[in-house]
């Protein structure tokens, strides 16, 4: 993990933070790391007003069985009703069934894809100006 943990935008944003670059182990998220156009990492939670570099060993993530509910639960507790969650470049990267499922009775919209199709999607979804977040996964 980087020297980034949970960085935040300014306390009024309710945007999310867009990504500025996205290649095969390399996110560039704008404005998380204080001082700097962008923050660089790996994978990265974002939700309105910031994010952090995403700690997938936290909750047992792994590429099977997949996203666990902690990292769901996450965006749903930062009042996320848009879900995007970036599988990978080769959409390697599973949704577990318990996280699935806990999706599903949150009642929040769901887009799951490859990593650039699922930055595509969550930006589309930021510009209208809805309470979006996402887990995204920049390698297989």
């Amino acid at each position: 993990m980087t020297g980034i943990h949970a960085i935040h935008g300014p306390a009024q944003s309710t945007r999310s933070p867009r990504m500025a670059r996205l290649e095969w182990g390399l996110m560039e998220i704008e404005g998380l790391a204080p001082g700097k156009d962008f923050a660089p990492g790996k994978d990265f939670v974002l939700y309105p007003g910031g994010g952090h570099p995403w700690d997938r060993a936290r909750h047992g993530t792994r590429h099977i069985p997949g996203i666990q509910p902690g990292d769901v639960q996450e965006l749903l507790g930062r009042g996320v009703e848009v879900v995007v969650l970036g599988l990978g470049m080769e959409r390697r990267l599973q949704v577990a069934p318990p996280a699935r499922e806990l999706l599903r009775e949150s009642g929040a919209e769901v887009h799951m894809d490859e990593a650039r199709a699922a930055v595509e999607v969550y930006h589309a979804l930021t510009a209208e100006d809805r309470p979006v977040g996402g887990l995204f996964h920049s390698t297989c």
